[in-house]
């Protein structure tokens, strides 16, 4: 931040100039489906209506959030992941990476990266950590890999084992934007025991009222989606060692017992695999 309380308040207002509360945002309504206070009238209402098209879709939110807290603490309790990257951070919510992992190893480092103006707002909170361990934030697009690196470089130690966090992000790039050889990008800076982390929403026959979701949303929201076959999805795994169960329903990835004896499928799917 600036010393100069003028250039100070001329970036807040810039910042705040990039907010549209006139259109819909992914980021805000993924936040009005975990109950969250982050968003606008417009956010709650496209949620609203997105669930009218397929009532369960606010169980996707709640999925991949319980699949990202069971991700990260077996990557710090089992793998021995001192380090993330967490690029699509999304609004704060409870039990944020580096809450997750520094409550298992207060040593842990997080950068976290998103490109959403009300994201950066909030970015404080996603800056608390213990004495041992470091956060930080950039406010850096997906597609920007190299300026994702070199600032997160700063932060993470490359020559260390890193926990890639692609949490529902992916589906932000389009075919025609090489997302398989972004994230083969991401992956190739990082060495060996390194884990991808990735969730992506799928279109698959037995789900047509998600296919209706994601058209109107499309059609109203911001940014676009580009759905994916779970078999799709499976190829951002290529070239490393999938663990079990392997690319799955969010709420199939490794489940609490208390969750039952097999949870309801989502239409957002998941897997977690290890760099070689």
């Amino acid at each position: 931040m600036s010393k100069n309380p003028s250039a100070g308040q001329q970036a807040q207002r810039q910042l705040l100039d990039r907010i549209n509360t006139a259109q819909p945002h992914t980021a805000r309504i993924w936040n009005y489906w975990l109950d969250g206070k982050d968003n606008y009238e417009v956010d709650r209402a496209a949620g609203d209506q997105i669930r009218q098209l397929h009532p369960g879709i606010g169980e996707y939110a709640r999925a991949d959030r319980l699949f990202l807290g069971r991700a990260v603490r077996h990557l710090v309790a089992e793998a021995g992941i001192r380090q993330f990257l967490d690029i699509g951070t999304g609004l704060p919510t409870a039990d944020n990476t580096h809450e997750v992992a520094q409550r298992i190893a207060p040593e842990s480092r997080i950068v976290y990266v998103d490109n959403d103006p009300l994201v950066l707002t909030h970015a404080r909170a996603l800056l608390t950590s213990t004495p041992e361990g470091r956060t930080d934030y950039l406010d850096e697009d997906l597609r920007n890999v190299d300026a994702i690196l070199e600032h997160a470089a700063r932060t993470l130690d490359f020559t260390r084992p890193v926990g890639l966090m692609l949490l529902g992000v992916v589906i932000f790039l389009g075919d025609d934007e090489d997302p398989y050889g972004v994230v083969r990008q991401l992956l190739d800076a990082l060495p060996s025991g390194s884990h991808l982390v990735l969730s992506h929403t799928v279109t698959s026959p037995s789900m047509p009222d998600v296919d209706e979701a994601v058209k109107f949303w499309n059609e109203h929201g911001t940014p676009k989606l580009t759905q994916r076959r779970p078999e799709d999805v499976a190829r951002f795994f290529d070239g490393l060692d999938l663990l079990e169960p392997g690319v799955v329903s969010c709420s199939r990835w490794r489940p609490e017992p208390d969750d039952g004896p097999e949870p309801a499928e989502v239409a957002m799917f998941c897997g977690v695999g290890r760099k070689s």
